[in-house]
């Protein structure tokens, strides 16, 4: 997808850099940070950011082949219909950590947004993240939804589509009925709900922990 995404702060563009982007402008004041904190790509960085203020840059946005994300091993990260860009952000970030395969978002809000991209700091450029009209099929990949009535000790599977609503609505029925599992993350009694890049953190390293 030949589209220009804005980064924003010094961490969005290390990441950004360190994970292969086509960076088109940058513009900042560095100061010592790639020295101290992204030594692997200061130069690459000193080289592309000019001028002064915060640090601001442009880079390409990457294609997403669905397909491949879906054949590739690992886990896949479904938010159906996020409202929160931040939390979207923050949710591609925990996933990029813990080695997912992939996100996938459903609804009208571009999972690309500068927000988004700011929640990440820029690991959108570590996993590939792209939005869909559905759930997608998957052969011989379970769709597992997270939801408060599932069961609290159910194994979740390597290759699931883990699925996750928003705080405020959770899952829809339509995707309830679809899913092969239901899962709970346990919760002390009286806590209604997690954040939602907390719930995806909770399962992604719960389920690893779980096939250990």
């Amino acid at each position: 997808m030949d589209v220009p995404v804005r980064l924003e702060g010094f961490h969005a563009l290390k990441h950004a850099l360190r994970f292969g982007a086509e960076i088109l402008a940058a513009e900042g004041d560095l100061g010592d940070l790639p020295d101290r904190l992204a030594p692997d790509v200061a130069e690459r960085m000193r080289a592309l950011v000019r001028g002064g203020g915060d640090v601001v840059a442009t880079a390409r946005r990457p294609a997403v082949d669905v397909a491949a994300m879906l054949a590739a091993p690992g886990p896949v990260v479904l938010l159906e219909n996020p409202r929160h860009l931040g939390n979207l952000g923050a949710c591609v970030r925990v996933a990029a950590a813990a080695g997912a395969a992939g996100v996938l978002t459903t609804g009208d809000r571009d999972p690309w947004h500068p927000e988004a991209l700011r929640g990440s700091a820029g690991l959108h450029f570590a996993v590939p993240v792209a939005r869909v009209d559905g759930v997608p099929a998957a052969r011989d990949r379970p769709l597992v939804a997270i939801d408060p009535d599932g069961d609290g000790d159910a194994p979740i599977p390597a290759q699931a589509m883990l699925a996750f609503g928003s705080e405020r609505h959770g899952l829809s029925c339509a995707l309830l009925a679809a899913a092969d599992a239901r899962v709970r993350i346990p919760m002390r009694p009286g806590v209604s709900s997690l954040n939602l890049a907390t719930a995806v953190a909770a399962v992604l390293y719960g389920g690893r922990l779980r096939e250990g």
